[in-house]
């Protein structure tokens, strides 16, 4: 009976928990989807309530003074560039270290290199960064910023997708290789396909990582019609000050794609995730 009372107290515990975690984030949002859609006139009198008039055409005046048809292409062709480098490179170094040789001298040197990479701030190395692209005429191009991104990501996406491909049943490798396979196809006929739940998981992080990013943005990007969503949001809070409206509405349109991306596939993002982590 105590050992019963123990576990309900303790469930209880943890739901209230969990309870006001989950409101410490719900409040916040809701409290902005709330003010985009409010006359700027209300915002002074009503700040965080439910608003009294729906202005719904506060987000078709943020989209057009923000010009957020061109920043958000902008913001995609990134997150995309970024993906395909970052993805590829990656699953490569993944499928050498988890496959093709999991316990050598060199996979322990790596993942030393790797972990130190991921523990060194980046912005340490905007300056002589910023330098070295300048002279490679690399600055406010998409191809500069696609490499300094796929580069920041890479020791992050390395170690998820080994952490699952090593879980990948050996068998399956010996069995291509006495049936002939080379390198190349034991990686692409054999781990890619097996190992899509962790791509997804990591193309949603990084296409998060990507689609917030502000400070290497605004270092390298100075041209207007190539800056993407997340400095021309900061711009465009500098000039509509005083409107919290369309702040507030230019806020939710920055936070939206990737927000319903992260729903539909929010599944499919945790069996990565877990998958990734029981071995390994």
């Amino acid at each position: 009976m105590r050992i019963s009372e123990n576990k309900l107290r303790g469930a209880v515990s943890n739901h209230i928990i969990l309870m006001v975690l989950a409101l410490t984030i719900i409040l916040p949002i809701m409290v902005l989807v709330f003010n985009s859609i409010k006359p700027d006139e209300e915002f002074g009198i009503n700040p965080l309530g439910f608003p009294e008039t729906v202005r719904v055409m506060n987000y078709y005046d943020a989209f057009v003074i923000g010009n957020y048809a061109q920043v958000m292409m902008n913001s995609l062709l990134l997150v995309t560039g970024t993906l395909i480098m970052c993805l590829t490179f990656s699953s490569m170094a993944a499928f050498s270290l988890a496959v093709l040789n999991p316990n050598g001298k060199a996979t322990i040197l790596i993942g030393i290199y790797l972990l130190v990479g991921l523990s060194i701030p980046a912005q340490l190395f905007i300056l002589p960064l910023f330098i070295i692209w300048k002279n490679l005429h690399l600055n406010n191009t998409f191809i500069g910023l696609i490499l300094i991104y796929s580069a920041l990501n890479a020791p992050f996406a390395v170690f998820l997708i080994r952490s699952y491909m090593v879980q990948l049943p050996r068998e399956l490798f010996e069995a291509a290789i006495v049936e002939g396979a080379s390198t190349f196809q034991l990686f692409t006929r054999v781990a890619l396909p097996l190992s899509w739940p962790v791509f997804l998981t990591t193309g949603l992080v990084v296409s998060l990582a990507v689609w917030n990013e502000f400070l290497f943005a605004v270092t390298f990007i100075h041209n207007e019609e190539f800056k993407p969503i997340s400095t021309i949001l900061y711009s465009f809070q500098n000039r509509r000050e005083d409107n919290y409206a369309l702040i507030s509405a230019a806020s939710i349109m920055m936070a939206a794609p990737l927000a319903i991306l992260f729903i539909l596939f929010q599944r499919n993002f945790i069996a990565g995730l877990t998958s990734g982590g029981t071995k390994g």
